[in-house]
């Protein structure tokens, strides 16, 4: 209704326009060619208005004939677009829908109607390299490396061959080209960092480790602790032939990692290796007290050279109190009281975990206080059979392998920090003396405390 009164209300202002117009008083006097005219002013100014909105009719017309042509090419030229545009949608549609024939051959028609969009190109290589057509992906990935702009995409793509064609060195390769042109390439700089990883380059490791950029406190945090682990197996490596180094490193990873207990272990042997008994000493406290690991207790036992199994055991009751706190803590305390003989401490550590959830560690425990107290071999055998049917105690694992020592490296894997302290889910030990020989896993209990330069 409104829109209607507005149309009314805008054409009689026009009409009254008008006819004001054609009412003015005057002549307009013309003269052309011997002709003289003389229409009124308001008649005059009416039809030079007509003849100019013919004359914007007329041209308008006729730059519409005269623009048709370029008109029609431009057209074209954006319905070729809009196909190629379609055609490289479908074809990653395709390729992720797992055609990769169907999404090659749509990055062909999008190439030919996109000539200058490297993006079907790149799209080509990778449904060749799905389809297994390695020669073609690499032809495509060789040419994409010369432009700028896909260099960084084509070497992925040459990495990724690499990968599946079991290349690793050219894998390499690519990786560290990309690098060089894009340090920020995650994808690149984890395969480089692999495989220093693998070749026990930590110095190089932890290089790359250092510059790493960390903003948020999960990132600050996983950071230092691959520098704490990169640390330790330096340390580890370094401990037997260059100590005083190993001891730097192992105490630099404490520095980041307060209670990584691989470290303290390390720092600690080459202390009481060096006679530097009390700093031993305090640093397996401390750790003790923070993580509760058996390895850190057995050490301390051990930390005096020379020392009688009843010294072991006074020193050990310095850690454990009566009762113990946890079941680490009761099994440590039980094996130093086996060995010095004092059956009666060894049985009241274990008492509060020897119930029906006994582990296997406890029970194997068990079973040697009943041969050595009473010499009752009926209940020693119903102990250890116990132990076979028994859930199992923690111990190092990675991958389903289970090890005497901590590792930096699975040696199923070659993933850096991937042992960790938990109750297996096999039986497999490895040895961390003997690579790559597997054993059948002893409990705690069974095993002799280590001497203090070894720590089991």
């Amino acid at each position: 209704m409104i829109r209607l009164a507005s149309w009314i209300i805008g054409s009689l202002v026009i009409t009254a326009f008008v006819a004001w117009l054609i009412s003015l008083d005057g002549t307009l006097t013309l003269e052309a060619a011997g002709y003289r005219m003389q229409p009124r002013l308001g008649v005059a100014i009416v039809l030079f208005l007509v003849v100019a909105v013919v004359v914007i009719v007329v041209w308008g017309v006729v730059r519409r004939i005269l623009l048709a042509p370029r008109a029609m090419t431009r057209r074209t030229r954006e319905r070729r677009k809009e196909q190629g545009v379609e055609a490289l949608s479908d074809a990653i549609i395709a390729l992720q829908s797992g055609e990769p024939a169907r999404a090659r051959t749509l990055a062909r028609e999008a190439q030919l109607r996109l000539p200058h969009n490297q993006a079907a190109r790149l799209l080509e290589a990778r449904a060749d390299l799905a389809m297994g057509d390695m020669p073609a992906a690499r032809e495509h990935y060789r040419a994409l490396i010369a432009n700028e702009s896909t260099a960084l995409a084509a070497l992925s793509g040459l990495y990724e061959q690499a990968r599946v064609q079991a290349r690793p060195e050219a894998a390499l390769t690519f990786a560290r080209k990309a690098l060089v042109l894009a340090p920020q390439a995650g994808w690149a700089a984890s395969a480089v960092f692999e495989d220093f990883v693998r070749r026990g380059q930590w110095a190089e490791a932890v290089a790359m480790v250092n510059v790493e950029a960390a903003n948020s406190r999960e990132e600050r945090a996983r950071k230092r602790r691959r520098q704490a682990v990169i640390e330790t197996a330096r340390a580890r490596e370094a401990e037997i032939g260059d100590p005083l180094p190993a001891l730097d490193h192992a105490l630099t990873a404490l520095k980041l990692l307060p209670d990584f207990v691989p470290a303290a272990l390390i720092a600690a042997r080459i202390h009481i290796n060096r006679g530097e008994t009390r700093k031993a000493m305090s640093l397996l406290r401390r750790i003790w007290r923070g993580t509760g690991h058996p390895d850190a207790a057995l050490l301390y036992a051990h930390a005096q050279p020379g020392a009688s199994a009843m010294d072991r055991l006074k020193r050990m009751g310095e850690l454990v109190a009566l009762p113990p706190p946890h079941r680490a803590g009761a099994m440590v305390l039980a094996r130093a009281a086996i060995d010095a003989y004092d059956w009666d401490k060894a049985r009241a550590a274990l008492a509060p975990f020897a119930g029906k959830d006994a582990t296997a560690g406890v029970a194997s425990l068990m079973a040697e206080i009943e041969e050595g107290q009473s010499g009752d071999q009926g209940k020693a055998r119903e102990w250890l059979a116990r132990a076979v049917r028994a859930p199992r105690d923690p111990v190092w694992t990675a991958d389903g392998l289970t090890s005497d020592e901590w590792e930096p490296v699975s040696p199923m894997t070659g993933k850096l920090d991937a042992f960790e302290w938990k109750v297996p889910v096999t039986a497999t030990l490895r040895p961390a003396s003997e690579p790559g020989l597997p054993m059948v896993q002893e409990p705690l209990a069974a095993m002799p405390l280590a001497p203090a330069g070894n720590p089991q």
